[in-house]
């Protein structure tokens, strides 16, 4: 995979060092049909757990999930194989950092199958957006995670996450929602 990571899942791409050596990370292709099924597959997934939504996506979610991901523009979607099987998604967006003055990535959905979990495919993952976001001039990535979710915790703390305040005793920062 090339430093952008804009090689096609499984087209020459790197094979992760620390974990099996038939797994392959890097960014879906939104228009081959075969990485549509997978995301489709690994988003819903990640609803099914319960550190998800505890329940499978909506018919009428999984109809739109593909065509809304290829019409925003600021979409980069990356797939995890184990050899053929499609084992982890990670789904981001570009932003922007007002104070850096350059874009970032957010991470809005990263989960790994529960058979994959704990050999190297949520770190392979994490590795494979921040080389992405590194050649293409972002400052940062970021994500929420919920805090009960140990495990994740522990895997973005081990890639250098922290949690964000902007200085000294102002606080860190809470994500909140609002619904429509």
């Amino acid at each position: 995979m090339d430093t952008a990571g804009s090689a096609a899942v499984g087209k020459g791409m790197n094979k992760s060092s620390e974990s099996s050596a038939s797994l392959r990370v890097g960014l879906a292709d939104l228009e081959d049909p075969a990485h549509q099924i997978d995301v489709l597959a690994m988003v819903d997934a990640y609803s099914r757990d319960p550190m998800g939504d505890a329940a499978p996506l909506s018919e009428e979610s999984q109809g739109r999930l593909i065509p809304g991901l290829r019409a925003f523009p600021t979409t980069r979607v990356f797939l995890a194989y184990d050899g053929e099987q499609a084992v982890g998604v990670a789904v981001c967006f570009l932003g922007f950092s007002s104070f850096a003055a350059k874009p970032l990535i957010n991470l809005h959905d990263v989960s790994v199958l529960a058979s994959h979990r704990g050999k190297g495919v949520g770190r392979a993952l994490l590795e494979a957006v921040a080389d992405h976001g590194r050649a293409t001039g972002c400052c940062k990535l970021t994500l929420e995670v919920l805090d009960q979710n140990h495990r994740a915790m522990r895997t973005y703390l081990a890639a250098g996450f922290k949690r964000y305040a902007l200085q000294s005793g102002v606080g860190e920062a809470i994500f909140l929602t609002k619904t429509f």
